[in-house]
């Protein structure tokens, strides 16, 4: 395979520690798709400074203020700079083209990038980023703090509450079909208070406990002081896909949010990896003690600590000006049925971008999508669509995106396509017009 004269750097996740080789596809990508690679170009990662080792904390190299450092921004931009080196050592010349893809907290890196370094890169593909990382840790401790007592909701309680958000939103967007797109009139209609236990009833219900960590997920979390960016708070999460089956990164709530048994200090493999990644983030990032008792937590006894890793961590800067005066272009997406980090804080980000720099600007160099009911892996719904291709032609030939058409495809030979349905721009969401559910012309990009 022939050098094409570009280069795709790909993002981490988690909280590294693991060396990203770039041989797989970018975020979303359809399985019968060449890679990168494999398409000729340049291919690199990080695994951002630091090694996981087993019995050892996925946070515990924070207590190094250069591990943290390097996790935070510093090792993205190393590697690319030596990978453009080699490039130029290897071919002749420096690369045509430097493209950053990622998600999760390869999201976050992408969008670090492009905030940090905007001069670096071409065009950024940025997928469900963690980038209001503090806030996101913070609000994950609330979460299991208010299950460690009789709040737990398990696996039946969880579907409780997902039924109940399907039998007030289903049909929003037009069709009954098990995901919720109308996210904006989903939470005008869901009332979490109407499944509470009322006197006399015991079952199928929620206790005050069970309700408050409800709640709890659904309101923001916010900090007594601002952190980096003037930023105050983390946005609750959303509505559907809250019993959706998964392990590890996939699924919903029992995945994510509430685990399956009652959190624990230290962490079990039970545990929600919500509550995992944040007391752990609270013990080595915030407090930099591995003895610290998370159930104490309150963020301002730590005011100054939470500030300064709110200071390298959060990519929230609104202002994607040079990005954009030289040419740059990103494109983002959330997954509305997201549990591992909440949508709305992308969407909050993107707002502040409009803010900041006006909604003719920012359609120039930059597009936000929404994914109604897929989850943190895109799995759920229809999910699909060659992104980075889509980045191409709008960096290379101009060709800025509209909305888009994503696939639920077969992971192996044939890869047939089972549905379709558009991915549109935010604020639309794709609302069912009538014929065949399956088909992407069923629906229509609608304004909420």
């Amino acid at each position: 395979m022939e050098w094409n004269g570009s280069s795709v750097q790909f993002g981490g996740g988690g909280f590294n520690g693991v060396l990203v080789t770039g041989l797989g596809l970018p975020p979303l990508a359809p399985a019968d798709r060449p890679s990168p690679l494999a398409r000729g170009f340049v291919t690199y990662g990080t695994d951002s400074g630091h090694q996981n080792a087993p019995g050892v904390p996925l946070q515990a190299f924070a207590l190094d203020e250069e591990g943290l450092t390097n996790f935070a921004y510093a090792s993205y931009k190393k590697v690319r700079d030596v990978a453009v080196v080699l490039m130029q050592r290897r071919y002749g010349r420096a690369p045509a083209r430097v493209y950053y893809v990622g998600f999760s907290e390869g999201g976050r890196e992408g969008l670090t990038m492009a905030q940090r370094f905007p001069a670096d890169y071409d065009g950024i593909l940025s997928g469900v980023p963690v980038i209001n990382w503090v806030g996101l840790q913070a609000a994950g401790t609330r979460t299991g703090l208010a299950q460690l007592g009789d709040g737990w909701m398990g696996p039946a309680t969880v579907k409780l509450v997902n039924d109940a958000v399907i039998a007030a939103c289903d049909r929003l967007d037009g069709l009954a079909d098990g995901i919720v797109s109308n996210s904006e009139g989903c939470k005008r209609a869901f009332d979490a208070s109407k499944l509470g236990c009322a006197p006399g009833r015991s079952t199928r219900c929620l206790s005050d406990a069970q309700l408050n960590a409800v709640k709890a997920m659904h309101a923001p979390f916010a900090f007594p002081f601002a952190l980096t960016n003037g930023v105050r708070s983390y946005p609750g999460w959303g509505l559907g896909g809250e019993s959706a089956q998964g392990t590890g990164p996939v699924g919903g709530w029992v995945s994510w949010q509430t685990g399956t048994a009652q959190p624990t200090l230290p962490p079990g493999p039970t545990s929600s990896r919500a509550w995992l990644y944040g007391s752990g983030t609270v013990q080595f990032f915030f407090a930099r003690d591995p003895n610290y008792d998370v159930s104490q937590f309150d963020p301002s006894q730590f005011t100054a600590r939470l500030r300064d890793v709110s200071a390298v961590m959060d990519a929230t800067d609104a202002d994607l000006s040079a990005f954009s005066a030289r040419g740059g272009r990103l494109i983002m997406y959330e997954n509305m049925a997201d549990y591992a980090q909440s949508p709305y804080a992308g969407i909050e980000y993107y707002r502040s971008v409009v803010e900041r720099l006006g909604q003719a600007s920012v359609t120039d160099f930059m597009r936000l999508y929404v994914t109604p009911g897929a989850d943190h892996m895109g799995v759920g719904a229809p999910s699909s669509v060659d992104l980075l291709e889509v980045l191409i032609e709008w960096v290379e030939k101009g060709k800025a995106p509209g909305d888009l058409v994503q696939f639920h495809q077969e992971t192996k030979p044939p890869f047939a396509v089972r549905s379709a349905r558009p991915m549109c721009r935010y604020p639309a969401y794709p609302h069912y017009v009538g014929g065949d559910a399956t088909k992407a012309e069923s629906f229509a990009c609608q304004m909420p």
